[in-house]
Protein backbone atom coordinates (compact mmCIF):
# COMPACT_ATOMS: atom_id res chain seq x y z
CA UNK A 1 0.00 0.00 0.00
CA UNK A 2 1.31 3.26 -0.96
CA UNK A 3 0.41 6.65 0.86
CA UNK A 4 1.67 10.15 1.57
CA UNK A 5 2.82 11.66 5.50
CA UNK A 6 3.90 15.23 5.55
CA UNK A 7 4.50 15.25 2.07
CA UNK A 8 6.85 12.51 1.62
CA UNK A 9 5.92 8.62 -0.51
CA UNK A 10 5.79 5.72 2.07
CA UNK A 11 4.89 1.98 1.07
CA UNK A 12 3.66 -0.34 3.60
CA UNK A 13 4.18 -4.11 2.67
CA UNK A 14 0.74 -5.73 4.51
CA UNK A 15 1.91 -8.80 4.87
CA UNK A 16 5.08 -7.99 6.95
CA UNK A 17 4.14 -4.82 7.93
CA UNK A 18 7.73 -3.32 6.63
CA UNK A 19 7.52 0.24 5.68
CA UNK A 20 9.49 1.85 2.68
CA UNK A 21 10.26 5.71 2.56
CA UNK A 22 10.99 6.48 -1.11
CA UNK A 23 11.62 10.20 -0.29
CA UNK A 24 12.70 12.66 2.49
CA UNK A 25 12.84 16.17 1.67
CA UNK A 26 8.78 16.96 1.86
CA UNK A 27 7.92 19.65 3.78
CA UNK A 28 5.59 22.62 3.27
CA UNK A 29 6.48 23.81 0.08
CA UNK A 30 8.12 19.76 -1.73
CA UNK A 31 5.39 17.82 -2.15
CA UNK A 32 6.03 14.22 -3.02
CA UNK A 33 3.23 12.27 -4.13
CA UNK A 34 0.98 14.72 -3.27
CA UNK A 35 -0.45 16.85 -5.58
CA UNK A 36 -0.33 20.78 -5.87
CA UNK A 37 -3.37 22.47 -5.45
CA UNK A 38 -3.60 23.73 -9.59
CA UNK A 39 -2.76 20.06 -10.54
CA UNK A 40 -5.38 18.56 -8.17
CA UNK A 41 -7.98 21.13 -9.15
CA UNK A 42 -7.01 21.65 -13.03
CA UNK A 43 -5.27 18.57 -13.87
CA UNK A 44 -5.58 16.01 -12.00
CA UNK A 45 -9.34 16.11 -10.66
CA UNK A 46 -10.68 16.85 -7.48
CA UNK A 47 -10.95 12.78 -7.24
CA UNK A 48 -7.79 12.62 -6.77
CA UNK A 49 -8.06 13.57 -3.58
CA UNK A 50 -4.46 15.25 -3.97
CA UNK A 51 -2.61 12.24 -4.77
CA UNK A 52 -0.34 12.14 -7.45
CA UNK A 53 1.46 8.83 -7.30
CA UNK A 54 0.44 5.26 -9.76
CA UNK A 55 1.53 1.91 -9.46
CA UNK A 56 2.78 0.03 -12.32
CA UNK A 57 0.41 -2.63 -13.47
CA UNK A 58 2.86 -5.43 -11.85
CA UNK A 59 3.23 -3.17 -8.86
CA UNK A 60 6.89 -3.27 -8.95
CA UNK A 61 7.02 0.31 -9.35
CA UNK A 62 5.01 3.55 -8.46
CA UNK A 63 5.64 6.99 -10.88
CA UNK A 64 4.92 9.88 -8.82
CA UNK A 65 4.83 13.86 -8.75
CA UNK A 66 7.40 15.54 -6.92
CA UNK A 67 5.96 19.49 -6.75
CA UNK A 68 8.43 22.55 -5.42
CA UNK A 69 6.16 25.08 -4.43
CA UNK A 70 8.16 27.19 -3.30
CA UNK A 71 8.30 30.11 -5.52
CA UNK A 72 4.10 30.03 -6.05
CA UNK A 73 1.99 32.78 -4.41
CA UNK A 74 0.27 32.19 -1.25
CA UNK A 75 -3.12 33.33 -1.18
CA UNK A 76 -4.20 33.86 2.25
CA UNK A 77 -8.11 32.67 3.60
CA UNK A 78 -8.89 34.74 6.42
CA UNK A 79 -11.15 31.86 9.04
CA UNK A 80 -13.56 33.35 11.74
CA UNK A 81 -13.79 30.94 13.96
CA UNK A 82 -13.36 30.79 17.64
CA UNK A 83 -11.86 33.62 19.06
CA UNK A 84 -9.02 34.59 17.06
CA UNK A 85 -9.59 32.87 13.79
CA UNK A 86 -6.70 31.66 11.77
CA UNK A 87 -5.05 31.75 8.20
CA UNK A 88 -5.35 28.93 5.46
CA UNK A 89 -2.17 29.73 3.39
CA UNK A 90 -2.95 28.15 -0.01
CA UNK A 91 0.20 27.99 -2.78
CA UNK A 92 -2.19 29.43 -5.23
CA UNK A 93 -1.07 30.66 -8.85
CA UNK A 94 -3.18 33.14 -10.40
CA UNK A 95 -2.91 34.01 -13.84
CA UNK A 96 0.62 35.02 -14.91
CA UNK A 97 2.20 33.74 -11.94
CA UNK A 98 4.99 31.44 -11.74
CA UNK A 99 3.92 27.69 -11.33
CA UNK A 100 5.04 24.79 -9.55
CA UNK A 101 8.07 23.01 -10.53
CA UNK A 102 7.18 19.34 -10.89
CA UNK A 103 9.28 16.54 -11.90
CA UNK A 104 8.43 12.69 -12.39
CA UNK A 105 9.95 10.27 -10.29
CA UNK A 106 9.72 6.54 -10.61
CA UNK A 107 10.96 4.75 -7.68
CA UNK A 108 11.58 0.58 -7.36
CA UNK A 109 9.40 -1.39 -4.62
CA UNK A 110 11.70 -3.73 -2.71
CA UNK A 111 14.66 -2.77 -4.49
CA UNK A 112 17.49 0.08 -3.07
CA UNK A 113 17.04 1.73 -6.55
CA UNK A 114 16.51 5.12 -5.28
CA UNK A 115 14.94 7.26 -7.49
CA UNK A 116 15.02 7.84 -11.34
CA UNK A 117 13.89 10.59 -12.12
CA UNK A 118 12.18 11.71 -16.24
CA UNK A 119 14.49 12.79 -17.65
CA UNK A 120 12.62 16.72 -18.24
CA UNK A 121 13.94 20.38 -17.13
CA UNK A 122 11.93 20.97 -13.72
CA UNK A 123 12.81 24.54 -14.26
CA UNK A 124 11.12 24.69 -17.71
CA UNK A 125 7.36 26.84 -17.48
CA UNK A 126 5.20 23.22 -18.75
CA UNK A 127 2.67 21.42 -17.13
CA UNK A 128 2.77 17.68 -16.76
CA UNK A 129 -0.62 15.62 -17.20
CA UNK A 130 -1.60 12.04 -15.02
CA UNK A 131 1.08 9.58 -16.78
CA UNK A 132 -0.19 6.04 -17.85
CA UNK A 133 1.89 2.86 -17.30
CA UNK A 134 1.82 0.42 -20.59
CA UNK A 135 0.38 -2.67 -19.74
CA UNK A 136 3.54 -4.49 -19.06
CA UNK A 137 4.71 -1.85 -16.60
CA UNK A 138 8.15 -1.73 -18.84
CA UNK A 139 6.95 1.57 -20.02
CA UNK A 140 5.93 4.97 -18.71
CA UNK A 141 3.69 7.47 -20.72
CA UNK A 142 4.25 10.65 -19.49
CA UNK A 143 2.14 13.91 -21.07
CA UNK A 144 3.86 17.41 -21.34
CA UNK A 145 2.07 20.74 -22.22
CA UNK A 146 3.80 23.97 -23.27
CA UNK A 147 2.57 26.94 -20.76
CA UNK A 148 0.66 28.16 -23.31
CA UNK A 149 -1.21 24.83 -23.37
CA UNK A 150 -1.34 24.67 -27.22
CA UNK A 151 1.51 21.91 -27.58
CA UNK A 152 0.90 18.57 -26.46
CA UNK A 153 3.92 15.69 -26.17
CA UNK A 154 3.31 12.16 -24.99
CA UNK A 155 6.43 10.85 -24.30
CA UNK A 156 7.35 6.89 -23.68
CA UNK A 157 10.02 7.35 -20.19
CA UNK A 158 12.25 4.16 -19.74
CA UNK A 159 11.73 3.52 -16.02
CA UNK A 160 15.19 2.56 -15.71
CA UNK A 161 17.21 5.28 -16.78
CA UNK A 162 14.36 8.10 -17.30
CA UNK A 163 15.37 8.86 -20.75
CA UNK A 164 11.80 9.60 -23.00
CA UNK A 165 10.99 9.03 -26.28
CA UNK A 166 8.52 11.58 -28.32
CA UNK A 167 5.34 9.15 -29.62
CA UNK A 168 3.12 11.98 -30.38
CA UNK A 169 2.53 15.78 -30.72
CA UNK A 170 0.52 18.12 -31.58
CA UNK A 171 -0.49 21.41 -31.66
CA UNK A 172 -3.19 23.37 -32.39
CA UNK A 173 -3.69 27.62 -32.91
CA UNK A 174 -5.85 28.08 -29.55
CA UNK A 175 -5.80 25.14 -26.79
CA UNK A 176 -6.04 21.74 -26.16
CA UNK A 177 -7.24 19.01 -23.47
CA UNK A 178 -5.27 16.11 -21.96
CA UNK A 179 -5.83 13.02 -22.56
CA UNK A 180 -7.97 11.08 -20.05
CA UNK A 181 -8.31 7.33 -19.83
CA UNK A 182 -6.41 5.74 -23.04
CA UNK A 183 -7.25 2.64 -23.98
CA UNK A 184 -4.57 0.23 -24.25
CA UNK A 185 -4.74 -2.47 -27.15
CA UNK A 186 -2.29 -4.94 -28.56
CA UNK A 187 -1.40 -2.28 -31.29
CA UNK A 188 -1.16 0.87 -29.20
CA UNK A 189 -3.53 2.70 -27.03
CA UNK A 190 -7.27 4.54 -28.14
CA UNK A 191 -7.31 8.15 -27.50
CA UNK A 192 -10.35 11.05 -28.15
CA UNK A 193 -9.13 14.17 -29.52
CA UNK A 194 -10.72 16.94 -31.50
CA UNK A 195 -7.75 18.82 -33.81
CA UNK A 196 -10.41 17.97 -37.02
CA UNK A 197 -12.82 20.59 -35.48
CA UNK A 198 -14.79 17.21 -33.80
CA UNK A 199 -13.58 14.57 -31.51
CA UNK A 200 -12.27 11.26 -33.00
CA UNK A 201 -11.32 8.04 -32.32
CA UNK A 202 -7.42 7.00 -33.10
CA UNK A 203 -5.43 4.45 -32.23
CA UNK A 204 -1.71 5.34 -31.56
CA UNK A 205 1.24 2.87 -32.13
CA UNK A 206 3.49 3.43 -28.45
CA UNK A 207 6.57 3.59 -31.08
CA UNK A 208 5.20 6.55 -32.26
CA UNK A 209 5.12 5.58 -35.63
CA UNK A 210 1.39 5.33 -36.81
CA UNK A 211 -1.53 7.45 -36.20
CA UNK A 212 -4.95 6.13 -37.05
CA UNK A 213 -8.37 7.68 -37.38
CA UNK A 214 -10.66 5.04 -36.40
CA UNK A 215 -14.14 7.26 -36.17
CA UNK A 216 -15.43 10.16 -38.45
CA UNK A 217 -18.23 12.73 -38.41
CA UNK A 218 -19.00 15.10 -35.97
CA UNK A 219 -18.85 13.48 -32.63
CA UNK A 220 -18.59 14.96 -29.58
CA UNK A 221 -18.49 13.60 -25.44
CA UNK A 222 -16.67 10.49 -26.79
CA UNK A 223 -16.66 8.22 -23.87
CA UNK A 224 -15.09 4.52 -25.08
CA UNK A 225 -16.43 1.67 -23.43
CA UNK A 226 -13.62 -1.23 -24.59
CA UNK A 227 -12.91 -3.35 -26.87
CA UNK A 228 -14.71 -7.36 -27.54
CA UNK A 229 -12.52 -10.50 -26.55
CA UNK A 230 -11.02 -10.53 -30.04
CA UNK A 231 -9.73 -7.28 -30.37
CA UNK A 232 -12.32 -6.52 -33.47
CA UNK A 233 -14.64 -3.65 -32.54
CA UNK A 234 -14.24 -0.55 -30.63
CA UNK A 235 -17.67 0.64 -28.58
CA UNK A 236 -17.88 3.94 -27.61
CA UNK A 237 -20.81 6.66 -26.61
CA UNK A 238 -20.77 10.22 -28.22
CA UNK A 239 -22.96 12.62 -28.99
CA UNK A 240 -22.82 12.30 -32.84
CA UNK A 241 -26.72 11.93 -34.42
CA UNK A 242 -27.23 15.52 -32.55
CA UNK A 243 -26.04 17.48 -30.21
CA UNK A 244 -28.08 16.83 -26.96
CA UNK A 245 -28.42 13.05 -26.99
CA UNK A 246 -25.86 10.52 -26.61
CA UNK A 247 -26.25 6.93 -28.34
CA UNK A 248 -23.98 4.01 -28.24
CA UNK A 249 -21.67 2.78 -31.53
CA UNK A 250 -19.74 0.28 -32.47
CA UNK A 251 -16.73 0.89 -35.09
CA UNK A 252 -14.24 -1.20 -36.29
CA UNK A 253 -10.93 -1.34 -34.98
CA UNK A 254 -8.65 -2.35 -37.80
CA UNK A 255 -8.77 -0.95 -41.43
CA UNK A 256 -7.16 2.26 -43.35
CA UNK A 257 -8.60 5.59 -42.54
CA UNK A 258 -12.49 5.31 -42.88
CA UNK A 259 -14.08 7.94 -45.12
CA UNK A 260 -17.97 6.57 -45.11
CA UNK A 261 -20.00 6.73 -42.14
CA UNK A 262 -21.41 3.35 -42.60
CA UNK A 263 -18.01 1.94 -40.95
CA UNK A 264 -19.66 3.53 -37.47
CA UNK A 265 -22.78 1.46 -36.68
CA UNK A 266 -25.21 3.31 -34.15
CA UNK A 267 -26.93 0.60 -31.62
CA UNK A 268 -29.11 2.62 -29.80
CA UNK A 269 -32.56 4.28 -31.75
CA UNK A 270 -34.91 6.72 -30.84
CA UNK A 271 -35.04 10.18 -30.05
CA UNK A 272 -33.63 9.10 -26.56
CA UNK A 273 -30.62 10.34 -24.37
CA UNK A 274 -28.36 6.79 -23.50
CA UNK A 275 -26.39 6.80 -20.22
CA UNK A 276 -25.01 4.68 -17.54
CA UNK A 277 -23.46 2.00 -20.46
CA UNK A 278 -22.79 -1.25 -19.17
CA UNK A 279 -21.49 -3.56 -21.40
CA UNK A 280 -21.35 -7.79 -20.46
CA UNK A 281 -17.47 -8.81 -20.56
CA UNK A 282 -18.18 -10.46 -23.84
CA UNK A 283 -19.41 -7.15 -25.47
CA UNK A 284 -22.49 -9.10 -27.24
CA UNK A 285 -25.00 -7.15 -24.74
CA UNK A 286 -25.16 -4.18 -22.98
CA UNK A 287 -27.41 -1.88 -21.08
CA UNK A 288 -28.62 1.82 -20.74
CA UNK A 289 -30.33 4.60 -19.26
CA UNK A 290 -32.56 6.13 -21.22
CA UNK A 291 -35.03 8.95 -21.33
CA UNK A 292 -35.47 12.31 -22.58
CA UNK A 293 -36.92 15.63 -21.34
CA UNK A 294 -40.38 14.33 -21.44
CA UNK A 295 -40.03 10.47 -20.54
CA UNK A 296 -38.88 9.55 -17.56
CA UNK A 297 -35.70 7.27 -17.31
CA UNK A 298 -36.27 3.74 -18.12
CA UNK A 299 -33.72 1.01 -18.22
CA UNK A 300 -33.00 -1.28 -21.36
CA UNK A 301 -30.92 -4.48 -22.22
CA UNK A 302 -29.66 -4.56 -26.17
CA UNK A 303 -28.14 -6.96 -27.72
CA UNK A 304 -25.31 -5.43 -30.11
CA UNK A 305 -26.37 -8.24 -33.30
CA UNK A 306 -29.99 -7.88 -32.59
CA UNK A 307 -31.03 -4.35 -30.91
CA UNK A 308 -33.52 -4.01 -28.28
CA UNK A 309 -34.32 -7.42 -25.96
CA UNK A 310 -36.59 -5.68 -23.33
CA UNK A 311 -37.36 -3.16 -20.73
CA UNK A 312 -35.38 -4.24 -17.53
CA UNK A 313 -37.38 -1.16 -15.36
CA UNK A 314 -39.46 2.25 -15.76
CA UNK A 315 -38.77 5.06 -12.88
CA UNK A 316 -42.35 5.82 -13.82
CA UNK A 317 -45.23 4.73 -11.62
CA UNK A 318 -48.70 5.42 -11.19
CA UNK A 319 -48.17 9.02 -9.08
CA UNK A 320 -46.43 10.30 -11.91
CA UNK A 321 -49.46 9.37 -14.70
CA UNK A 322 -52.15 10.56 -12.00
CA UNK A 323 -50.17 14.21 -11.90
CA UNK A 324 -49.93 14.37 -15.62
CA UNK A 325 -53.76 13.79 -16.07
CA UNK A 326 -54.18 16.58 -13.14
CA UNK A 327 -51.97 18.53 -15.55
CA UNK A 328 -49.15 19.05 -12.69
CA UNK A 329 -46.35 17.98 -14.46
CA UNK A 330 -44.22 21.00 -16.29
CA UNK A 331 -43.60 20.70 -20.43
CA UNK A 332 -40.17 21.28 -20.99
CA UNK A 333 -38.83 21.24 -24.25
CA UNK A 334 -35.84 21.38 -25.91
CA UNK A 335 -35.79 24.46 -28.51
CA UNK A 336 -32.98 25.03 -31.15
CA UNK A 337 -31.45 28.47 -32.49
CA UNK A 338 -29.35 29.16 -35.61
CA UNK A 339 -26.72 32.18 -34.99
CA UNK A 340 -26.04 34.92 -37.95
CA UNK A 341 -22.88 33.21 -38.13
CA UNK A 342 -24.11 29.62 -38.18
CA UNK A 343 -24.23 27.85 -35.19
CA UNK A 344 -26.68 25.75 -34.01
CA UNK A 345 -27.16 26.08 -30.32
CA UNK A 346 -30.00 24.43 -28.13
CA UNK A 347 -32.01 25.40 -24.86
CA UNK A 348 -34.42 23.61 -22.51
CA UNK A 349 -37.71 25.76 -21.90
CA UNK A 350 -40.14 24.93 -19.42
CA UNK A 351 -43.45 26.52 -19.84
CA UNK A 352 -46.22 27.67 -16.91
CA UNK A 353 -48.94 25.48 -16.07
CA UNK A 354 -51.98 26.38 -17.48
CA UNK A 355 -50.19 29.31 -20.00
CA UNK A 356 -52.29 30.95 -21.49
CA UNK A 357 -51.79 32.54 -25.69
CA UNK A 358 -51.07 36.03 -26.11
CA UNK A 359 -49.86 36.39 -22.49
CA UNK A 360 -46.60 37.62 -21.41
CA UNK A 361 -44.62 35.89 -18.46
CA UNK A 362 -41.74 36.38 -16.78
CA UNK A 363 -38.52 34.64 -17.74
CA UNK A 364 -35.71 32.66 -15.45
CA UNK A 365 -32.58 31.76 -16.85
CA UNK A 366 -30.15 28.98 -15.78
CA UNK A 367 -26.76 29.33 -16.54
CA UNK A 368 -23.17 27.77 -16.29
CA UNK A 369 -21.65 29.18 -19.86
CA UNK A 370 -17.76 27.56 -19.20
CA UNK A 371 -15.66 26.49 -22.24
CA UNK A 372 -17.24 22.75 -23.35
CA UNK A 373 -19.20 22.99 -20.38
CA UNK A 374 -22.49 22.88 -21.46
CA UNK A 375 -25.91 22.41 -19.51
CA UNK A 376 -28.59 21.63 -22.47
CA UNK A 377 -28.99 17.65 -22.81
CA UNK A 378 -32.27 15.99 -24.03
CA UNK A 379 -32.75 13.70 -20.34
CA UNK A 380 -35.45 13.84 -17.82
CA UNK A 381 -34.86 15.79 -15.09
CA UNK A 382 -37.29 15.04 -11.79
CA UNK A 383 -40.30 17.78 -12.95
CA UNK A 384 -40.63 18.38 -9.06
CA UNK A 385 -37.50 21.10 -8.85
CA UNK A 386 -39.33 22.91 -11.87
CA UNK A 387 -43.09 22.97 -10.80
CA UNK A 388 -42.36 25.99 -8.34
CA UNK A 389 -42.27 28.42 -10.89
CA UNK A 390 -44.20 26.70 -13.45
CA UNK A 391 -47.27 26.94 -10.97
CA UNK A 392 -45.87 30.67 -10.26
CA UNK A 393 -46.24 31.17 -13.78
CA UNK A 394 -42.91 31.39 -14.86
CA UNK A 395 -41.17 30.53 -18.32
CA UNK A 396 -37.62 29.09 -17.27
CA UNK A 397 -35.04 28.25 -19.14
CA UNK A 398 -31.49 26.39 -19.74
CA UNK A 399 -29.49 27.53 -22.45
CA UNK A 400 -25.85 27.24 -24.25
CA UNK A 401 -23.89 29.10 -26.28
CA UNK A 402 -21.76 28.36 -29.44
CA UNK A 403 -18.80 27.02 -26.86
CA UNK A 404 -20.87 24.66 -25.17
CA UNK A 405 -19.50 21.95 -27.02
CA UNK A 406 -22.75 21.62 -29.41
CA UNK A 407 -20.83 23.17 -32.41
CA UNK A 408 -17.16 21.06 -32.31
CA UNK A 409 -13.95 23.30 -31.73
CA UNK A 410 -14.92 25.95 -34.29
CA UNK A 411 -17.28 27.12 -31.63
CA UNK A 412 -14.84 26.63 -29.01
CA UNK A 413 -12.26 28.64 -30.34
CA UNK A 414 -14.08 31.74 -30.83
CA UNK A 415 -13.74 31.98 -26.71
CA UNK A 416 -10.17 31.95 -26.92
CA UNK A 417 -9.11 35.06 -25.77
CA UNK A 418 -12.54 36.19 -24.76
CA UNK A 419 -13.84 35.28 -22.54
CA UNK A 420 -17.63 36.15 -21.42
CA UNK A 421 -18.09 38.28 -25.00
CA UNK A 422 -19.86 34.99 -27.06
CA UNK A 423 -21.71 33.99 -24.24
CA UNK A 424 -23.94 37.18 -23.63
CA UNK A 425 -24.39 37.46 -27.04
CA UNK A 426 -25.75 34.41 -27.80
CA UNK A 427 -27.68 34.16 -24.56
CA UNK A 428 -29.45 37.54 -25.82
CA UNK A 429 -30.37 35.87 -28.59
CA UNK A 430 -32.41 33.13 -26.58
CA UNK A 431 -34.04 36.23 -24.99
CA UNK A 432 -34.73 37.59 -28.92
CA UNK A 433 -36.35 33.86 -29.55
CA UNK A 434 -39.14 33.79 -26.53
CA UNK A 435 -39.58 37.55 -27.11
CA UNK A 436 -40.48 37.08 -31.10
CA UNK A 437 -42.55 34.28 -29.53
CA UNK A 438 -44.78 36.30 -27.63
CA UNK A 439 -44.69 35.03 -24.87
CA UNK A 440 -41.95 36.72 -22.61
CA UNK A 441 -42.23 39.90 -20.33
CA UNK A 442 -40.01 42.74 -21.72
CA UNK A 443 -38.09 43.30 -18.38
CA UNK A 444 -39.40 40.78 -15.72
CA UNK A 445 -36.14 38.64 -16.75
CA UNK A 446 -33.89 36.91 -14.05
CA UNK A 447 -30.70 35.26 -14.83
CA UNK A 448 -28.84 32.73 -11.85
CA UNK A 449 -25.47 30.95 -11.99
CA UNK A 450 -22.82 29.40 -9.73
CA UNK A 451 -18.86 29.64 -10.43
CA UNK A 452 -18.72 30.16 -13.94
CA UNK A 453 -22.42 31.06 -14.03
CA UNK A 454 -21.79 33.97 -11.21
CA UNK A 455 -19.43 35.67 -13.85
CA UNK A 456 -21.66 35.23 -16.51
CA UNK A 457 -24.53 36.13 -15.03
CA UNK A 458 -22.75 39.38 -13.31
CA UNK A 459 -21.66 40.32 -16.92
CA UNK A 460 -24.72 39.85 -18.57
CA UNK A 461 -27.10 41.88 -16.17
CA UNK A 462 -24.06 44.59 -16.10
CA UNK A 463 -23.49 44.79 -20.06
CA UNK A 464 -27.29 43.45 -21.24
CA UNK A 465 -29.56 44.82 -18.68
CA UNK A 466 -31.50 45.48 -21.21
CA UNK A 467 -31.85 41.99 -21.54
CA UNK A 468 -31.28 40.61 -18.32
CA UNK A 469 -32.24 43.18 -15.94
CA UNK A 470 -32.25 41.17 -12.54
CA UNK A 471 -29.37 38.49 -11.65
CA UNK A 472 -28.70 36.12 -8.78
CA UNK A 473 -24.68 35.65 -8.79
CA UNK A 474 -22.85 33.04 -6.91
CA UNK A 475 -19.17 32.78 -6.32
CA UNK A 476 -18.14 33.70 -9.67
CA UNK A 477 -14.55 35.20 -10.94
CA UNK A 478 -15.12 38.39 -11.73
CA UNK A 479 -11.85 39.53 -13.01
CA UNK A 480 -9.72 36.39 -14.64
CA UNK A 481 -6.32 37.92 -13.15
CA UNK A 482 -7.62 36.52 -9.85
CA UNK A 483 -8.34 32.72 -11.00
CA UNK A 484 -5.87 30.21 -11.23
CA UNK A 485 -2.95 29.80 -14.25
CA UNK A 486 -3.84 26.71 -15.46
CA UNK A 487 -7.66 27.24 -15.81
CA UNK A 488 -7.27 30.67 -17.10
CA UNK A 489 -4.79 31.13 -19.24
CA UNK A 490 -5.45 27.99 -21.23
CA UNK A 491 -8.64 30.09 -22.30
CA UNK A 492 -6.98 34.01 -22.12
CA UNK A 493 -2.99 33.68 -22.06
CA UNK A 494 -1.33 35.62 -19.75
CA UNK A 495 -2.15 39.20 -18.49
CA UNK A 496 1.03 40.30 -20.38
CA UNK A 497 -0.02 38.57 -23.49
CA UNK A 498 -3.48 39.47 -23.52
CA UNK A 499 -4.20 42.62 -21.77
CA UNK A 500 -6.80 43.98 -23.65
CA UNK A 501 -8.71 40.44 -23.40
CA UNK A 502 -8.49 40.45 -20.16
CA UNK A 503 -10.18 43.66 -19.45
CA UNK A 504 -12.79 43.46 -21.72
CA UNK A 505 -14.03 40.02 -19.78
CA UNK A 506 -13.58 41.75 -16.87
CA UNK A 507 -17.19 42.65 -14.78
CA UNK A 508 -15.28 45.22 -12.60
CA UNK A 509 -14.68 47.47 -16.10
CA UNK A 510 -17.99 47.20 -17.02
CA UNK A 511 -19.86 48.13 -14.00
CA UNK A 512 -20.32 51.50 -14.65
CA UNK A 513 -23.05 50.27 -17.10
CA UNK A 514 -24.95 48.16 -14.49
CA UNK A 515 -28.88 49.99 -14.15
CA UNK A 516 -28.52 52.41 -17.66
CA UNK A 517 -31.18 50.53 -19.03
CA UNK A 518 -33.49 50.89 -16.58
CA UNK A 519 -34.22 49.30 -12.65
CA UNK A 520 -32.18 46.36 -12.45
CA UNK A 521 -30.94 44.68 -9.39
CA UNK A 522 -27.62 41.88 -8.83
CA UNK A 523 -27.83 39.57 -6.05
CA UNK A 524 -23.82 38.64 -5.26
CA UNK A 525 -23.56 35.28 -3.34
CA UNK A 526 -19.91 33.66 -1.82
CA UNK A 527 -18.67 31.55 0.70
CA UNK A 528 -16.18 33.18 2.73
CA UNK A 529 -13.79 30.21 2.90
CA UNK A 530 -14.33 29.65 -0.99
CA UNK A 531 -10.45 28.00 -1.73
CA UNK A 532 -11.87 27.74 -5.36
CA UNK A 533 -13.17 30.97 -6.45
CA UNK A 534 -11.82 33.28 -3.83
CA UNK A 535 -14.33 35.59 -1.80
CA UNK A 536 -11.45 38.33 -3.09
CA UNK A 537 -14.00 38.24 -5.90
CA UNK A 538 -16.69 39.12 -4.36
CA UNK A 539 -15.26 41.93 -2.42
CA UNK A 540 -13.44 43.28 -5.44
CA UNK A 541 -16.72 43.62 -7.20
CA UNK A 542 -19.17 44.64 -4.52
CA UNK A 543 -16.53 47.33 -4.03
CA UNK A 544 -16.31 48.56 -7.30
CA UNK A 545 -19.93 48.94 -8.03
CA UNK A 546 -20.26 51.31 -4.72
CA UNK A 547 -17.68 53.08 -6.30
CA UNK A 548 -19.66 54.45 -9.13
CA UNK A 549 -22.93 54.09 -6.64
CA UNK A 550 -25.00 51.16 -7.69
CA UNK A 551 -27.64 49.61 -5.69
CA UNK A 552 -27.17 46.19 -5.41
CA UNK A 553 -27.91 43.01 -2.80
CA UNK A 554 -24.64 41.08 -1.11
CA UNK A 555 -24.87 37.97 0.61
CA UNK A 556 -22.17 36.14 2.38
CA UNK A 557 -21.76 32.38 3.92
CA UNK A 558 -19.15 32.31 6.47
CA UNK A 559 -16.83 29.41 6.62
CA UNK A 560 -18.41 28.03 3.18
CA UNK A 561 -16.02 26.77 -0.05
CA UNK A 562 -17.32 26.42 -3.34
CA UNK A 563 -20.78 25.57 -3.04
CA UNK A 564 -23.22 25.97 -0.01
CA UNK A 565 -24.30 22.53 2.24
CA UNK A 566 -26.47 22.49 4.89
CA UNK A 567 -28.35 24.92 6.71
CA UNK A 568 -26.41 27.24 4.24
CA UNK A 569 -27.80 25.79 1.20
CA UNK A 570 -31.47 25.81 2.75
CA UNK A 571 -30.92 29.51 4.16
CA UNK A 572 -29.54 30.18 -0.04
CA UNK A 573 -32.72 28.34 -1.64
CA UNK A 574 -35.04 30.54 0.85
CA UNK A 575 -33.40 33.75 -0.57
CA UNK A 576 -33.34 32.90 -3.64
CA UNK A 577 -36.84 32.16 -3.96
CA UNK A 578 -37.56 35.62 -2.04
CA UNK A 579 -35.34 37.25 -4.88
CA UNK A 580 -37.43 35.78 -8.17
CA UNK A 581 -40.60 36.47 -6.21
CA UNK A 582 -40.12 40.07 -5.05
CA UNK A 583 -38.41 40.70 -8.44
CA UNK A 584 -39.75 38.72 -11.43
CA UNK A 585 -43.45 38.06 -9.70
CA UNK A 586 -43.50 41.92 -8.33
CA UNK A 587 -44.96 39.99 -5.30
Amino acid sequence: MAYTVDNDLYATELTSGKVIRFTHDGNKTILNGRASWVYYEEILGRSSNYRSFWWSPDSRRIAFFRSDDTNVPMFPIYVANEQHGFLEETRYPKAGDENPQVRVGIVSVGVGQGIVWADFDPCADQYFGQPFWTPDGETLLVQWMNRDQNLLKIFAVNPLDGSGKVIYREEQPAWLEWIADPLFTQEGFLMVRDFESWQQIYLCSLEGNELQRLTNGQNWGITIHGTDPRGEFIFFSARREISTRTDVYRVPMTGALRKKDSSVRRLTDGEFNFTNVMFAPDYRHFTVLCSNVSTPAHSLLFSVDKGLIRQLGDSRGDAYALELEKGNIPVSEVHFITTEDGFTIPAIITWPLDMEKGKKYPVLVNVYGGPDNGSVTDRWISPASKYHWARKGVIQITMDHRGSGHCGKRGLDMMFRNLGTWEVHDYKLWIDYLRQMGCAHDHRVGITGYSYGGYVTALAVCTAGDYFPYGIAGAGVYDWMFYDSHYTERYMDTPQENPDGYRNSSVLEHCATYGTWGPSVLLVTHGTSDDNVHFQNAMRLTDQLIKVNKHFRFMLYPGARHGYRGYQAAFSADEDRAFWTKYLLEE
